[in-house]
């Protein structure tokens, strides 16, 4: 069955959030709500008619025996974590299901988030455990990716930062999770044992309550006997937690305090309550869960040694961007701030990072979704001859493109310089012309000059022939997937100095095309024509007329050709009389008289060489199927 919806769920230790994108639309994906709540408090209880309840019900239903809170934690074989883990799914999907808001079919593609730090065989091991609940299509992938991708779809992250390195510092309820996101790959920073998260401060508020409560010893025995009254007072430190820091202003005045409640009966309260100071206190104090270091110190060391791993790898993340419940805490941000100081880094807090997360998992199901399917796509082109078939549709332009320059470019630097040689007998013979020709003609095809001249020509080529012919093919997989045009074309031409460096296709085009040219030109017979033009068309017979009678009193019987090859090879024209018989004037004559027919032996020399031609397409096309496959790798983060 085609899947049609992608699912995320955010599986928190502290809140459950659920989100709903559409595979084939690019719309925002939609909050869902149980018990008419987008936010829920990760809670499971047992109530002996109604069976399990989950969230705020799980909470307030008169009646509920069992209640077990803040229960996410790596797999493990403990049998009461599984069956809690397993059941809150099950009974979380059955409602979802039961109100319409999902499918739950093979239509449905769950993504279930759990921290980076977690390692792959437990991503595994989860995914294992949460598909015991019945859903049949579920993934398990990592918050930071889609904190990531929610950020990056709600236009948070510009394009170019995309690109550069961003650091997701995640402050979960269980966790703080530290990852790099750099050229849109995630690579979590290990800190080993991590149990910083925001839960052992609603701990920390728990403790200090009962420690001051005038009933302390009664409350102890019956948390002991009744466990899920403990769980709901935790619960109210939360919430005590969360109303200051939602407003720590409010509550820097010693006689102000935010409040939460829970009753255990008529006659017994539990009111946790903090302020400025006694949530300084609380931050400060030393916590055995954290090798007796605070939660205020142990968070500034672990930012500290996350930026000191990033230096070792001499990278300055552009971003640090801030999610979790617990990052709406001001003194995480301004820790951060002073580590990650601007403008070389920028502190991004996610401004509602309780629907963070299931927003950007559902985001990121229906990116791999999409992004598999694009990839097909463009797969089906790079298969196919299409490409080869564009290259080799316009050999016969770049082959008119190159025959003028060149041309000019071997009168101008081979031919005319050659002439003056001989002008002012440098060059002794006719035969040491030729090859004096030769070398000046093949050293200036090696030269930069010659190379960048062929390089221009191959440019044009490829932005007026190649590029337009490859935009057809292209454009309508852009379409498809609804990213602009411009992702897999090359707008700018094939110039890597213009163009994406990282894409190479200009040195790959070029330095192919241009040693082609060049052992074309050279070892295939064209020079040979040149000289033939030259020596033999435009020069020797007029030294013949000259000279011919001292040759024939000489006793050389010659024909036409030998005589020609007799002047070529002993015929030593004296210094004094060469610079009258080949003025300047006469050899710009020359050079533009054998100008066309220089042109045509050009192109007739490169046009008979199909075989050689047919290597150049294949490595042109291939080069361009790896760039497009790296613009392919580009434009994937722009699919939503």
């Amino acid at each position: 069955m085609e899947i049609l919806e992608t699912i995320g769920f955010d599986l928190g230790h502290g809140e459950t959030a659920v989100a709903k994108a559409i595979v084939e639309s690019i719309e925002p994906p939609e909050m869902l709500e149980v018990n008419n709540k987008k936010i829920q408090v990760t809670a499971l209880g047992w109530h002996p008619d109604l069976g399990y309840l989950v969230g705020e019900q799980a909470l307030i239903q008169a009646g509920v025996t069992q209640l077990k809170i803040t229960f996410k934690q790596k797999p493990n074989n403990d049998p009461t974590y599984r069956e809690t883990i397993r059941t809150f799914l099950e009974t979380y999907f059955r409602l979802l299901k039961d109100n319409k808001q999902i499918k739950g079919g093979d239509s449905d593609y769950f993504y279930v988030g759990c921290p980076s730090g977690w390692s792959l065989s437990d991503r595994e091991e989860y995914q294992k455990l949460l598909k015991e609940a019945g859903i049949p299509l579920l993934n398990v992938v990592p918050e930071s990716r889609a904190a990531f991708m929610q950020a990056k779809e709600a236009g948070k992250l510009e394009y170019d930062k995309l690109k550069s390195s961003v650091l997701i510092v995640d402050i979960g309820s269980s966790t703080t999770d530290f990852t790099l996101v750099k050229s849109l790959h995630e690579i979590p920073i290990d800190f080993g044992s991590n149990s910083l998260g925001a839960s052992l401060i609603d701990k920390a508020i728990f403790a200090r309550t009962l420690a001051k409560h005038e009933q302390k010893d009664l409350l102890e025995r019956v948390f002991a006997e009744y466990p899920h009254h403990q769980a709901r007072c935790e619960l109210a430190c939360r919430k005590a937690k969360e109303d200051y820091f939602s407003n720590e202003q409010l509550f820097s005045n010693p006689q102000s305090f935010a409040r939460g409640f829970e009753s255990i009966n008529e006659q017994i309260y539990f009111i946790p309550q903090v302020n400025k100071l006694i949530m300084e206190e609380i931050l400060n104090q030393p916590l055995s869960e954290l090798g007796n270091k605070s939660w205020m110190q142990c968070f500034r060391e672990s930012v500290i040694e996350a930026k000191e791993k990033l230096a070792q790898k001499a990278i300055v993340p552009r971003i640090v961007l801030m999610t979790g419940g617990a990052s709406r805490m001001k003194f995480t941000r301004q820790i951060c701030e002073e580590i990650f100081p601007e403008p070389d880094t920028q502190v991004r807090p996610d401004p509602e990072p309780e629907r963070c997360i299931a927003l950007g998992l559902a985001r990121v199901g229906r990116w791999d979704l999409r992004a598999a399917a694009f990839k097909q796509e463009l797969n089906k082109l790079l298969d196919s001859d299409k490409i080869k078939d564009i290259i080799k549709k316009h050999i016969p332009e770049l082959v008119e493109l190159l025959t003028q320059p060149l041309s000019f470019g071997l009168i101008e630097n081979a031919i005319k310089p050659g002439l003056k040689d001989w002008q002012s007998n440098k060059v002794r013979t006719l035969a040491d012309l030729e090859i004096a020709l030769k070398k000046r003609a093949e050293q200036w095809l090696k030269s930069d000059r010659a190379k960048l001249l062929i390089d221009n020509q191959c440019v044009s080529w490829f932005n007026s022939k190649i590029q337009p012919d490859l935009a057809l093919e292209t454009d309508p997989i852009c379409r498809k997937f609804q990213i602009p045009r411009s992702s897999l074309r090359f707008e700018e031409g094939i110039d890597p100095d213009v163009v994406n460096p990282d894409l190479s296709i200009g040195d790959a085009i070029l330095a192919e095309t241009v040693a082609f040219i060049v052992n074309v030109v050279i070892g295939g017979g064209t020079l040979a024509s040149i000289f033939l033009l030259i020596i033999t068309g435009h020069f020797t017979w007029p030294i013949a007329l000259v000279y011919g009678a001292s040759a024939i009193a000489a006793g050389m019987e010659l024909n036409r050709k030998g005589v020609k090859d007799a002047i070529k090879t002993n015929m030593d024209i004296p210094s004094w009389l060469r610079s009258s018989f080949l003025n300047d004037s006469k050899i710009e004559n020359i050079c533009e008289k054998i100008n066309p027919d220089l042109e045509m032996t050009l192109k007739e020399q490169l046009t008979a060489n199909q075989a050689a031609f047919d290597e150049l397409i294949v490595k042109v096309g291939q080069s361009l199927q790896k760039a497009l496959n790296a613009k392919a790798e580009e434009a994937i983060i722009l699919i939503q």
